[in-house]
């Protein structure tokens, strides 16, 4: 059975900003009629305590999920790219030391005759 929420999105941020904005959970329970507790469990869902102690709306914890998300599908596609690469790169590497079939290597001469250049002698020169 699905779990239906009682109380709109509307009220619970007006109850929540109200609170933040310095009302008492008992005046805002009074007024709306609801449980102190309840009301502290719509702040503490609303809020996300930061490093430096200082609180995050709900909205950019939302945000932070989303971007945590993306970095996340970033990653994998990252892993997907890096394991493609890895096999590129074996594949060439075979393909450079498997000898060549059918055809002479670069350079290499058809005739018999090959030119060296041979160096001067060594002595006096003038």
């Amino acid at each position: 059975m699905a779990k239906t929420r009682p109380h709109s999105t509307e009220l619970r941020h007006k109850v929540v900003q109200a609170y933040l904005a310095g009302e008492t959970l008992h005046s805002l329970a009074h007024r709306y009629n609801l449980p102190r507790n309840l009301i502290r469990i719509w702040v503490d869902n609303h809020l996300v305590p930061t490093r430096d102690g200082e609180q995050l709306e709900g909205s950019i914890r939302e945000d932070i999920a989303a971007l945590a998300q993306t970095i996340s599908e970033c990653e994998t596609r990252i892993e997907t790219i890096e394991r493609l690469v890895a096999r590129r790169t074996a594949e060439l590497e075979a393909q450079r030391q498997a000898p060549p079939q059918g055809r002479e290597p670069h350079g290499a001469s058809t005739s018999g005759v090959t030119s060296s250049r041979v160096p001067p002698p060594l002595g006096d020169s003038d």
